[in-house]
Protein backbone atom coordinates (compact mmCIF):
# COMPACT_ATOMS: atom_id res chain seq x y z
CA UNK A 1 0.00 0.00 0.00
CA UNK A 2 1.41 3.40 -0.97
CA UNK A 3 1.79 5.94 1.86
CA UNK A 4 -0.94 8.52 2.31
CA UNK A 5 -0.37 11.75 0.41
CA UNK A 6 0.52 14.54 2.80
CA UNK A 7 -0.98 18.02 2.74
CA UNK A 8 1.48 20.86 3.27
CA UNK A 9 1.05 24.63 3.41
CA UNK A 10 4.06 26.62 2.22
CA UNK A 11 4.18 30.35 2.94
CA UNK A 12 6.03 32.37 0.33
CA UNK A 13 5.64 29.37 -1.96
CA UNK A 14 5.61 31.14 -5.29
CA UNK A 15 9.34 31.55 -5.80
CA UNK A 16 12.81 30.45 -4.74
CA UNK A 17 13.10 27.92 -1.94
CA UNK A 18 9.33 27.83 -1.45
CA UNK A 19 8.71 26.96 -5.10
CA UNK A 20 11.40 24.28 -5.16
CA UNK A 21 9.96 22.76 -2.00
CA UNK A 22 6.46 22.73 -3.47
CA UNK A 23 7.67 20.98 -6.63
CA UNK A 24 9.62 18.38 -4.69
CA UNK A 25 6.57 17.70 -2.52
CA UNK A 26 4.54 17.39 -5.71
CA UNK A 27 6.92 14.72 -6.95
CA UNK A 28 5.87 12.67 -3.91
CA UNK A 29 2.23 13.09 -4.87
CA UNK A 30 1.51 15.48 -1.99
CA UNK A 31 -1.07 18.27 -1.82
CA UNK A 32 0.29 21.79 -1.50
CA UNK A 33 -1.15 25.13 -0.46
CA UNK A 34 1.06 27.70 -2.19
CA UNK A 35 0.78 30.95 -0.30
CA UNK A 36 1.91 34.21 -1.88
CA UNK A 37 1.74 37.85 -0.87
CA UNK A 38 1.57 39.71 -4.20
CA UNK A 39 2.91 37.79 -7.20
CA UNK A 40 -0.11 35.75 -8.33
CA UNK A 41 1.53 34.83 -11.65
CA UNK A 42 4.55 33.25 -9.93
CA UNK A 43 2.26 31.33 -7.57
CA UNK A 44 0.18 29.97 -10.44
CA UNK A 45 3.35 28.91 -12.22
CA UNK A 46 4.34 27.02 -9.08
CA UNK A 47 0.92 25.36 -8.95
CA UNK A 48 1.35 24.23 -12.54
CA UNK A 49 4.85 22.90 -11.82
CA UNK A 50 3.56 20.92 -8.83
CA UNK A 51 0.87 19.35 -11.01
CA UNK A 52 3.44 18.48 -13.66
CA UNK A 53 5.57 16.83 -10.97
CA UNK A 54 2.65 14.64 -9.90
CA UNK A 55 1.04 16.51 -7.01
CA UNK A 56 -1.91 18.80 -6.43
CA UNK A 57 -1.69 22.46 -5.50
CA UNK A 58 -3.69 25.64 -5.08
CA UNK A 59 -2.49 29.24 -4.91
CA UNK A 60 -3.57 31.20 -1.82
CA UNK A 61 -3.09 34.95 -1.49
CA UNK A 62 -2.26 36.21 1.99
CA UNK A 63 0.04 38.47 3.96
CA UNK A 64 1.68 36.68 6.89
CA UNK A 65 1.70 39.97 8.81
CA UNK A 66 -2.10 39.80 9.02
CA UNK A 67 -3.63 37.33 11.47
CA UNK A 68 -6.83 37.04 9.43
CA UNK A 69 -4.87 36.25 6.26
CA UNK A 70 -2.89 33.56 8.07
CA UNK A 71 -6.04 31.92 9.41
CA UNK A 72 -7.60 32.07 5.95
CA UNK A 73 -4.68 30.36 4.21
CA UNK A 74 -4.98 27.46 6.65
CA UNK A 75 -8.76 27.35 6.13
CA UNK A 76 -8.41 27.24 2.34
CA UNK A 77 -5.73 24.52 2.39
CA UNK A 78 -7.71 22.30 4.76
CA UNK A 79 -10.95 22.86 2.85
CA UNK A 80 -9.26 21.83 -0.39
CA UNK A 81 -7.29 18.83 0.81
CA UNK A 82 -8.46 17.77 4.28
CA UNK A 83 -6.32 17.47 7.39
CA UNK A 84 -3.01 19.31 7.44
CA UNK A 85 0.24 17.35 7.80
CA UNK A 86 2.90 20.02 7.52
CA UNK A 87 3.72 23.70 7.32
CA UNK A 88 6.78 25.33 5.79
CA UNK A 89 7.24 28.71 7.48
CA UNK A 90 9.15 30.22 4.58
CA UNK A 91 7.86 33.74 3.84
CA UNK A 92 10.56 36.31 4.48
CA UNK A 93 12.12 39.49 3.16
CA UNK A 94 15.43 41.31 3.15
CA UNK A 95 16.34 44.93 2.40
CA UNK A 96 19.31 46.63 0.70
CA UNK A 97 22.63 46.41 2.52
CA UNK A 98 23.11 49.03 5.20
CA UNK A 99 24.71 49.55 8.58
CA UNK A 100 22.25 49.54 11.45
CA UNK A 101 23.06 53.14 12.34
CA UNK A 102 21.77 54.22 8.94
CA UNK A 103 18.60 52.10 8.79
CA UNK A 104 15.22 53.80 8.76
CA UNK A 105 12.69 52.72 11.36
CA UNK A 106 10.16 51.71 8.69
CA UNK A 107 12.67 49.33 7.14
CA UNK A 108 13.48 47.63 10.46
CA UNK A 109 9.82 47.40 11.41
CA UNK A 110 8.91 45.79 8.07
CA UNK A 111 11.67 43.18 8.44
CA UNK A 112 10.50 42.30 11.93
CA UNK A 113 6.81 42.32 11.00
CA UNK A 114 7.25 39.88 8.11
CA UNK A 115 10.12 37.71 9.31
CA UNK A 116 9.29 37.49 13.01
CA UNK A 117 5.64 38.40 13.61
CA UNK A 118 4.60 36.63 10.41
CA UNK A 119 6.49 33.49 11.37
CA UNK A 120 4.98 33.55 14.85
CA UNK A 121 1.46 33.92 13.47
CA UNK A 122 1.99 31.00 11.09
CA UNK A 123 3.56 28.80 13.78
CA UNK A 124 0.75 29.61 16.20
CA UNK A 125 -1.90 28.72 13.63
CA UNK A 126 -0.07 25.50 12.78
CA UNK A 127 0.00 24.52 16.45
CA UNK A 128 -3.72 25.20 16.76
CA UNK A 129 -4.64 23.25 13.62
CA UNK A 130 -2.29 20.25 13.93
CA UNK A 131 -1.99 19.78 17.70
CA UNK A 132 -3.45 16.46 18.80
CA UNK A 133 -4.86 18.00 21.97
CA UNK A 134 -6.86 20.38 19.76
CA UNK A 135 -8.31 17.76 17.43
CA UNK A 136 -5.46 17.68 14.90
CA UNK A 137 -3.44 14.67 13.83
CA UNK A 138 0.01 16.06 14.57
CA UNK A 139 2.50 16.91 11.86
CA UNK A 140 5.66 18.85 11.13
CA UNK A 141 6.62 22.51 11.02
CA UNK A 142 9.75 23.49 9.13
CA UNK A 143 10.96 27.04 9.70
CA UNK A 144 13.23 28.64 7.12
CA UNK A 145 15.93 30.53 8.97
CA UNK A 146 19.27 31.65 7.52
CA UNK A 147 22.99 31.35 8.14
CA UNK A 148 22.73 35.07 8.82
CA UNK A 149 21.38 34.09 12.24
CA UNK A 150 24.80 32.65 13.10
CA UNK A 151 27.02 34.96 11.05
CA UNK A 152 25.26 38.24 11.86
CA UNK A 153 25.53 39.91 8.41
CA UNK A 154 27.58 42.89 9.65
CA UNK A 155 27.57 45.87 7.31
CA UNK A 156 24.80 44.36 5.21
CA UNK A 157 21.64 43.65 7.20
CA UNK A 158 21.94 42.90 10.88
CA UNK A 159 18.19 43.53 11.14
CA UNK A 160 17.54 40.54 8.87
CA UNK A 161 20.10 38.46 10.78
CA UNK A 162 18.42 39.36 14.06
CA UNK A 163 15.03 38.35 12.65
CA UNK A 164 16.42 34.96 11.66
CA UNK A 165 18.01 34.55 15.08
CA UNK A 166 14.47 34.81 16.39
CA UNK A 167 13.45 31.96 14.07
CA UNK A 168 16.19 29.74 15.50
CA UNK A 169 14.98 30.41 19.04
CA UNK A 170 11.37 29.86 18.00
CA UNK A 171 12.33 26.50 16.55
CA UNK A 172 14.09 25.31 19.69
CA UNK A 173 11.41 26.46 22.10
CA UNK A 174 8.40 25.40 20.06
CA UNK A 175 9.87 21.97 19.36
CA UNK A 176 9.89 21.30 23.10
CA UNK A 177 6.48 22.86 23.62
CA UNK A 178 4.79 20.81 20.90
CA UNK A 179 6.64 17.49 21.19
CA UNK A 180 3.92 16.03 23.37
CA UNK A 181 1.23 17.28 21.00
CA UNK A 182 2.42 15.24 18.02
CA UNK A 183 4.15 18.11 16.19
CA UNK A 184 7.82 18.13 15.26
CA UNK A 185 9.46 21.54 14.72
CA UNK A 186 12.74 21.95 12.87
CA UNK A 187 14.54 24.61 10.84
CA UNK A 188 16.84 24.86 7.87
CA UNK A 189 19.47 27.60 7.70
CA UNK A 190 20.30 28.27 4.04
CA UNK A 191 23.51 30.03 3.14
CA UNK A 192 24.23 31.68 -0.20
CA UNK A 193 21.43 30.30 -2.34
CA UNK A 194 20.62 31.43 -5.89
CA UNK A 195 17.19 33.00 -5.38
CA UNK A 196 15.47 36.31 -6.12
CA UNK A 197 15.83 37.48 -2.52
CA UNK A 198 19.27 38.87 -3.30
CA UNK A 199 17.85 41.08 -6.04
CA UNK A 200 15.25 42.42 -3.60
CA UNK A 201 18.18 43.37 -1.37
CA UNK A 202 19.83 45.26 -4.21
CA UNK A 203 22.55 42.68 -4.97
CA UNK A 204 21.27 40.18 -7.56
CA UNK A 205 24.71 38.62 -8.04
CA UNK A 206 25.45 38.26 -4.33
CA UNK A 207 25.05 34.47 -4.09
CA UNK A 208 27.18 33.80 -7.15
CA UNK A 209 29.81 36.38 -6.17
CA UNK A 210 30.24 35.22 -2.57
CA UNK A 211 29.50 31.54 -3.15
CA UNK A 212 32.99 30.92 -4.51
CA UNK A 213 34.33 31.77 -1.05
CA UNK A 214 32.53 28.85 0.62
CA UNK A 215 34.41 25.59 1.26
CA UNK A 216 32.38 23.94 -1.52
CA UNK A 217 33.32 26.80 -3.82
CA UNK A 218 29.87 27.71 -5.14
CA UNK A 219 26.45 29.06 -4.29
CA UNK A 220 23.66 26.63 -3.50
CA UNK A 221 20.54 25.86 -5.49
CA UNK A 222 17.01 26.20 -4.07
CA UNK A 223 16.44 22.51 -4.78
CA UNK A 224 19.27 21.62 -2.40
CA UNK A 225 17.48 23.39 0.43
CA UNK A 226 14.16 21.87 -0.59
CA UNK A 227 15.58 18.36 -0.22
CA UNK A 228 16.26 18.98 3.47
CA UNK A 229 12.86 20.62 4.02
CA UNK A 230 10.99 17.72 2.45
CA UNK A 231 12.99 15.23 4.53
CA UNK A 232 12.00 17.14 7.68
CA UNK A 233 8.35 17.07 6.57
CA UNK A 234 8.49 13.36 5.83
CA UNK A 235 8.14 10.36 8.13
CA UNK A 236 11.81 9.58 7.48
CA UNK A 237 12.71 12.28 10.04
CA UNK A 238 10.30 10.98 12.68
CA UNK A 239 12.88 11.22 15.51
CA UNK A 240 14.12 14.68 14.56
CA UNK A 241 12.81 17.77 16.31
CA UNK A 242 14.44 20.98 17.47
CA UNK A 243 17.14 20.65 14.80
CA UNK A 244 18.77 23.55 12.96
CA UNK A 245 20.19 22.18 9.72
CA UNK A 246 22.81 24.35 8.00
CA UNK A 247 22.71 24.18 4.21
CA UNK A 248 25.55 26.51 3.42
CA UNK A 249 28.32 24.73 1.56
CA UNK A 250 30.35 24.60 4.77
CA UNK A 251 30.29 28.36 5.31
Amino acid sequence: MSPKAKTVLITGGGRGIGRSTAILCGARGWNIGVNYAADAKAAEETVAAVAEAGGNAIAIAGDVREEADVAAMFDVTIAAFGMLDGVVNNAGIVAPGSRLADMATDRIRRIVDVNVMGALFVAREAAQRMGQSRGGQGGAIVNVSSMAARLGSPGEYVDYAASKGAIDTLTIGLSKELAGDGIRVNAVRPGLIETDIHASGGAPDRARRLGVQTPLGRAGKPQEVAEAIVWLLSDASSYTTGALIDISGGR
